[in-house]
């Protein structure tokens, strides 16, 4: 297996969040996205960058920020957006309020990437997609370089439904 293949570039993905017109990226920083962070850091693409200081509070913050007509992208890792499922219920599933996440996979074994994450041996990877299907929330996986457009069909999903959208990162992001 080439663990490359399953490491999105940053500036890819910098294009993407450019593309689909992101002005907020609310976060609390994580490993997986280390290098978009570091990006978006930089603030050379004029998107703004609000770290909290809990999940909670970037649900909310970018609850506030779609309902003042920006369109903000929540960043956290896996072990977060369990932190905050109540928040989460109550922004996106109670009031209705579109909110895309990139949720890195914190803990996905390099050599489980070819693999279904519910086979992975770490429970805060393999029971996510569960967690999000139970909870009936959509989500997709970013894999690769090539479904970096599942950022454009996400925020078209989470309008459409007035909902949450989950994109999962599945392996650290690459430094180019």
């Amino acid at each position: 297996m080439n663990i490359e293949e399953f490491s999105i570039p940053a500036s890819a993905c910098m294009e993407a969040l450019i593309r689909n017109e992101i002005d907020h990226v609310v976060t609390v920083p994580d490993w997986v996205q280390l290098s978009l962070h570091d990006a978006l850091m930089k603030n050379t693409h004029g998107i703004k960058n609000i770290n909290c200081c809990s999940e909670n509070q970037t649900l909310t913050v970018a609850a506030g920020l779609t309902i003042g007509g920006k369109r903000p992208l929540v960043m956290m890792q896996n072990q977060g957006l369990y932190n905050c499922i109540n928040t989460l219920r109550a922004v996106c599933l109670d009031a209705h309020i579109p909110v895309v996440l990139m949720v890195g996979q914190f803990g996905r074994e390099y050599e489980n990437m070819s693999e279904e994450p519910q086979k992975s041996g770490r429970s805060m990877v393999y029971i996510m997609e569960p967690v999000l299907d139970a909870l009936g929330i959509a989500h997709m996986r970013l894999d690769k370089t090539s479904d970096l457009q599942k950022i454009d069909e996400a925020y078209a999903l989470a309008q459409a439904n007035c909902s949450a959208v989950v994109l999962l990162v599945s392996g650290p992001m690459a430094w180019r």
